[in-house]
């Protein structure tokens, strides 16, 4: 086999046995010719070089102590302690959940699923865990195998809508466990959303912010296109106010002014939902322009089959361009949601301890001072990890819609 200019291509270079293993793969990426070989070593050399660097301070001189001392407030913050069964039993509902969904929409345990379940596994290795930590992971993988199971036997038809009913069901519930109901003597004591923080605050902030947003950014996004001129212009103010401001000035202005727009007599809005508010109406510009985006990558010959079809503009809308259009931005959705999840941390600016305002308040204690590397380094894992799932997640729904085939 040749290439078009008559040479021999890099793959019939090798012999038959080693253009398909390891050392064939080595060869015709790493050392192909002079030039990569000299890049690949200096790659590597740099790579121990600074990977002897880290395990040394990861092995030796690091103080670990800080993370399992402080491990119940990074993780919730200062959610009372006594009602912290309420979270472990938000998690095994959400393994349920899970569960349930991954068996109705794709209906087989395949590789991406098998990931899933291996991340409760892999973090009862954890060497700070407690026995009950461990045992609260299992039943969470005993919750989403149940659930997996359970659906399979689940005489329903339109799995899809029946998965967007579970999860508002879900929504609600989380909220009414997380939050509290009745008296104070109560079974579901009230819990103030300002006593809520850590790892905690910040999945909720990124989750709620993330579901909040998506649909007003579509409605944006639609308005923008939109042929009533009131409806386009009002939709191009929003955007383009909100996209060009940061989301601190939002922050600030939501804590101060978001009572302001409320009629007299309104009770006093958490500060915590102020900044929900904030992240909210900010996530929504970026998302609606994203949206745009894909509307426009939608050819003029699908809004003219639609209407050859006697679909009304709602009709061919909802059915045929929209989804297309999600389908295209699905990689810069998840980018964006990626942002926002890592944005939440500015909310440490105006007084909330997420998980970024804990990390803060851990290396003020004097007993933790000098500890800043490890705190920041173990919170730049955590994000890492929830930042990787979504993106992994998105790969996959990539790879199952076909995104970028043709």
């Amino acid at each position: 086999m040749t290439t078009a200019a008559g040479t021999p291509s890099d793959r019939s270079v090798l012999p038959v046995t080693e253009r398909y293993t390891l050392l064939g793969w080595v060869r015709r990426n790493l050392f192909s010719d002079l030039f990569n070989s000299l890049l690949t070593i200096v790659a590597l050399a740099f790579i121990v070089f600074v990977a002897r660097l880290l395990l040394r301070w990861a092995f030796g001189s690091a103080e670990w102590g800080v993370i399992p001392a402080n491990f119940n407030l990074i993780m919730r913050g200062q959610y009372p302690a006594v009602e912290a069964w309420r979270l472990w039993l938000v998690i095994y509902l959400l393994g349920v959940v899970v569960g349930v969904s991954w068996k109705l929409i794709s209906g087989q345990f395949s590789g991406a699923a098998r990931v899933l379940i291996a991340i409760p596994f892999a973090l009862m290795f954890v060497p700070f865990f407690s026995m009950g930590t461990r045992l609260y992971l299992l039943i969470t993988v005993v919750a989403a195998s149940t659930g997996y199971l359970v659906a399979g036997f689940l005489p329903i038809q339109r799995r899809g809508r029946a998965v967007a009913y579970l999860v508002l069901a879900y929504l609600v519930v989380m909220l009414i466990l997380l939050r509290g109901v009745g008296a104070e003597e109560g079974p579901l004591p009230p819990v103030q959303p300002i006593l809520w923080g850590g790892l905690l605050l910040s999945l909720l902030l990124a989750f709620f912010g993330i579901t909040l947003s998506f649909p007003l950014g579509v409605l944006l996004a639609l308005g923008r296109q939109s042929k009533l001129p009131a409806i386009r212009v009002i939709s191009v103010i929003y955007i383009e106010f909100i996209r060009g401001v940061p989301l601190i000035s939002l922050l600030f202005m939501g804590q101060v002014m978001l009572q302001l727009f409320l009629p007299d007599g309104f009770p006093l809005v958490d500060r915590v939902l102020r900044a929900l508010v904030a992240i909210t109406l900010f996530s929504a510009a970026y998302t609606a322009e994203n949206v745009r985006g894909g509307l426009q990558s939608i050819s003029r010959g699908q809004y003219e089959a639609a209407q050859a079809l006697g679909l009304s503009t709602f009709q061919s809308t909802m059915h045929i361009i929209l989804p297309q259009a999600l389908r295209a931005v699905i990689p810069v959705l998840v980018g964006q949601f990626i942002s926002l999840f890592k944005d939440t941390t500015l909310v440490a600016l105006v007084g909330i301890f997420d998980l970024l305002g804990i990390a803060r308040t851990i290396i003020a204690n004097p007993d933790w001072l000098g500890t800043h590397p490890e705190v920041y380094a173990f919170v730049a894992v955590l994000f890492w990890i929830f930042s990787y799932s979504m993106s992994y997640a998105s790969r996959r729904i990539e790879q199952r819609l076909g995104v970028g085939e043709r």
